[in-house]
């Protein structure tokens, strides 16, 4: 059967305002669909992959037009979800006899609530799909019922929505087959924020699955709180495959925590280091997990950045999250990773539950403090299937419109703040943080190349937005005082 698998359409300006969007843009492999697909293919089936972030509504309707599938495939996140749902729609009204579904970490956290919101649903994939698309699709074909197929919920002959029993996760990581990278296209149209990256194209990895961590705005499939491991073997093989085949000259580990397993992390570096491979890599680690003999073996073997999630520079706040970690480790992880010559991305969050305004401003203290190469300061985003969401009332409040649930969008306010004070709150950190002579004199000595003039030049016309921010309150209040 002719498939194809959609991330709807978006744009930049719908996660960042307008005058940060080109300085903070990231297109990025919709790794999720690229597993799929390559499932899809391995079934037998034609299947064709459309990236929403490189076309308009119109032009993804199109694509299906003239490709005429029998299955379609939508993903979405919490913030895509009206935008799947208006591509389902298009579909719909272009050929109603298409099965359209959806899957990703919204439908698997809501699960039937989907087809009850969206009549033009058929049905809906909940947790991975890698096994259950190809079993639906091959179902369809037949002219069979999906009744019975896990991780299945859908939509009956006679408008009744059925759940199937769900799906187990796959133990066996290594069963999945490697994503086919040529599925993507011109692997050239994706880019990540300047300065978030070192060579191009960039390739996107995933080597585990999972997070033991109990953070309680993070969703984990099916409430998990374990990690899945593919074998160093097959994440060096793919790893291989992208450099000498595709010609990628980055990777991005999308794991949670890279350095989970410290012997894991050790065996793949010492393997990869065997392979004598050109390429540098970047990963995201949590700050209880690493020190300085192992962050040096990374930087070794060609890692020149790391993620650590330091989140608040309250404790009292990072017990609320259920961070599981505490402020000297997370000093001693920026500062080992610095020693190592690592360059250091800090993110944080305004608007955590409890958290007061004092406290907001000690954590944008503690990022002086730690001094990483750079930091952020999201809004508090409680996703749907995490504790917090689900326990809204206890903490705050929170929008309606899923089109907020970015880390930009400003979707939850806790009971101890207002919506205005975390816009503020934010605005104030990025100038603070960013305006340092400190930090504006290192940018300016790591000017190299062209890439690295480009790079400062888009952060300094998104510095210069902030600080002439006129909606903030923070602008206002300045203004009042000098009075």
């Amino acid at each position: 059967m002719k498939s194809m698998v959609i991330l709807p359409s978006w744009k930049p300006d719908d996660i960042y305002p307008s005058k940060l969007a080109k300085s903070a843009i990231s297109y990025q492999h919709p790794l999720g669909l690229l597993y799929i697909a390559t499932c899809i293919q391995e079934a037998g089936h034609e299947v064709q992959l459309v990236d929403g972030a490189f076309w308009t509504h119109s032009e993804v309707i199109d694509k299906v037009r003239d490709f005429q599938p029998g299955f379609v495939g939508i993903s979405a996140n919490a913030s895509l979800w009206t935008k799947a749902m208006k591509t389902a729609a298009g579909i719909k009204a272009l050929d109603p006899s298409i099965h359209v579904t959806v899957a990703g970490p919204y439908p698997s956290a809501v699960e039937e609530k989907c087809l009850e919101q969206c009549g033009d649903l058929d049905s809906i994939v909940v947790g991975e799909g890698e096994e259950t698309v190809p079993e639906l699709i091959a179902r369809l074909e037949q002219g069979e019922s999906l009744a019975g197929v896990a991780g299945v919920a859908f939509r009956a002959d006679d408008g009744a929505i059925v759940k199937n029993e769900p799906r187990p996760l796959i133990e066996d990581l290594d069963s999945i087959p490697i994503p086919r990278r040529e599925l993507l296209g011109d692997f050239n149209k994706y880019e990540s924020p300047p300065g978030s990256y070192k060579e191009k194209p960039i390739a996107i990895v995933m080597s585990s699955r999972g997070c033991k961590a109990h953070c309680i705005y993070c969703f984990q499939m099916k409430g998990e709180r374990r990690i899945r491991f593919r074998s160093v073997g097959n994440v060096v093989r793919e790893i291989e495959e992208l450099v000498n085949r595709y010609g990628f000259r980055e990777i991005r580990f999308l794991d949670e925590t890279f350095t989970a397993d410290r012997d894991r992390a050790f065996e793949i570096l010492r393997r990869l280091k065997s392979k004598r491979l050109n390429f540098s890599f970047y990963v995201s680690s949590r700050v209880n997990t690493v020190d300085y003999e192992l962050l040096r073996e990374m930087k070794k073997t060609g890692c020149w950045a790391i993620l650590f999630g330091a989140e608040s520079g309250v404790q009292k706040n990072l017990n609320t999250m259920k961070k599981g970690i505490n402020l000297d480790q997370t000093r001693a992880a920026v500062k080992a990773a610095k020693k190592a010559g690592l360059k250091v991305y800090t993110p944080f969050i305004i608007g955590i539950p409890g958290e007061t305004y004092e406290e907001a401003l000690e954590t944008i203290d503690f990022a002086i403090e730690l001094d990483p190469h750079y930091a952020n300061f999201h809004s508090m985003t409680p996703f749907p299937g995490t504790e917090l969401y689900e326990n809204i009332e206890n903490y705050g409040t929170m929008s309606a419109d899923t089109d907020d649930y970015t880390f930009e969008g400003g979707a939850f306010v806790p009971y101890t703040m207002t919506r205005e004070q975390i816009d503020e709150l934010r605005t104030l950190a990025f100038r603070k943080f960013y305006s340092r002579p400190k930090f504006i004199a290192r940018r300016l000595l790591e000017v190299r190349s062209w890439y690295d003039f480009r790079t400062v030049m888009k952060g300094a016309s998104s510095f210069f937005w902030l600080w002439a921010k006129r909606d903030s309150l923070v602008v206002r209040k300045e203004r009042a005082a000098a009075k």
